[in-house]
């Protein structure tokens, strides 16, 4: 059954606010015990709401999501059940789209979810200078997602294209069970800070195919998270397939400081370009202060697969795997992964560094391409994010990497003469 909100009263003008309109046939869909929440036929400018199990969010080819340029219309919740809000990044539950504890709900259909996010930035003053992203939040509190589903169980979005993003992640799916992302696209400026594309955090059986996603920040995100859960949830049986990433920080992030258990993923037909690191698992540090967005258990990652990837313009590492020493990081292991048949051409070559007591191990990489280039190929690393350089391929603190078939290719200002090629053996 169809819940079309302008028979609840919304209007398409891209100028009046429907967020009662859309709540109410949100609510309406829920009383029926499901149904398809049915956007067409406009631009709708609203605020946060919330939708229920059951329900299929539709927007239709020739309708727009719009948010509300204001941030009023984006409230914190209060009395939720699944999440403790002090302790979830930024602190804070505000959303555009909102879902907790459903069972079977999905966003479908050709249209478009348009965040308005240049209502919330502006032009940072210094950025000739310092590089980085060339705009930042304003002083005002800022939607720090668009979509957030918590708790749920049998999610969809399917073709859906989000666009214009502020200074909030597009996505965040957190301890979900059963999620499917399919040939969605995402259009983020990426010159915008903080805006991560699809961020699957603590959830189990998640599959994302056939997604075109370019970002400022992250553009993939599998972390463990569980501050803001009443008990430790693992993160695992991800699956990520045929997709395309641009960013302007990492195309792949895994784990983040005290993460918990990420496990059994797989990460393959992915082609990224204009890229700062390809494939980033990074614990940091800090300093006493807590950080917004910092779990409370020690981090274990294993048994990832990264391949069939192709790494065109990477600015800085095509693979980054670095562990804070700082005894505030805390670190279990490191360990099972695979790279295969990756072929990158960028401005560094990996780098892997775990912690002195605790070496990062079993490490192979099979049958990649590793072609590093100078500054005149890809110029102004400064302003694609990256905020710093490691040089060459340098391994510490790790054991057991395993090399099958890699090539390295020095190119560029950085073989002057003629093109420098190292080969690796078989070991």
């Amino acid at each position: 059954m169809d819940f079309d909100i302008r028979s609840y009263g919304a209007v398409g003008d891209g100028v009046t606010k429907n967020t009662a309109a859309i709540q109410s046939a949100a609510d309406a869909c829920r009383d029926a015990g499901g149904g398809r929440l049915l956007l067409a036929g406009g631009t709708y400018l609203t605020g946060s709401f919330r939708i229920y199990g059951g329900t299929e969010l539709h927007i239709a080819p020739d309708a727009v999501l719009l948010g509300s340029p204001d941030v009023g219309d984006y409230p914190e919740r209060e009395g939720l059940r699944h999440v403790v809000s002090d302790l979830l990044p930024r602190h804070r539950n505000a959303c555009l789209i909102f879902a907790e504890e459903c069972e079977a709900i999905s966003v479908t259909g050709a249209g478009v979810i348009d965040c308005n996010g240049a209502s919330f930035l502006r032009e940072k003053e210094n950025y000739a200078e310092k590089g980085g992203w060339r705009f930042e939040r304003i002083d005002a509190p800022t939607p720090p997602r668009v979509v957030f589903f918590t708790g749920c169980r049998g999610v969809r979005v399917e073709d859906v294209t989000m666009r214009s993003q502020p200074a909030g992640w597009s996505y965040w799916i957190h301890d979900c069970d059963g999620v499917r992302f399919a040939r969605c696209t995402i259009r983020a400026d990426v010159e915008y800070p903080n805006n991560d594309g699809i961020h699957i955090n603590s959830c189990r059986n998640v599959l994302i195919e056939d997604c075109d996603i370019v970002t400022g920040d992250d553009s993939i995100i599998v972390r463990a998270n569980n501050a803001s859960l009443a008990e430790n949830k693992v993160c695992e049986n991800v699956t990520v397939r045929r997709c395309r990433v641009r960013s302007h920080s990492a195309g792949i992030r895994i784990g983040w400081i005290n993460d918990g258990t990420i496990r059994n993923c797989t990460f393959s037909d992915i082609d990224m370009t204009d890229t700062n690191v390809g494939v980033s698992i990074m614990l940091p540090g800090r300093g006493e202060e807590r950080l917004a967005d910092e779990g409370r258990e020690a981090t274990r990652i294993e048994n990832l697969t990264f391949r069939d990837i192709t790494m065109d313009g990477i600015y800085n590492h095509p693979v980054k795997i670095a562990v804070s020493e700082k005894d505030c990081t805390k670190f279990d292991t490191i360990r099972d992964l695979r790279f295969e048949r990756i072929r990158s051409r960028g401005l560094e070559y990996f780098y892997i560094k775990g912690k002195p007591d605790n070496p990062v191990r079993d490490i192979t990489f099979t049958d990649c391409e590793f072609e590093k280039v100078g500054d005149d190929v890809l110029p102004g690393w400064r302003f694609h994010g990256a905020k710093d350089r490691k040089p060459g391929a340098p391994m510490c603190y790790a054991e057991n990497i395993m090399m099958n078939n890699v090539r390295f290719t020095v190119s560029g200002d950085m073989a002057p003469a003629a093109e420098k090629v190292i080969r690796s053996e078989s070991k």
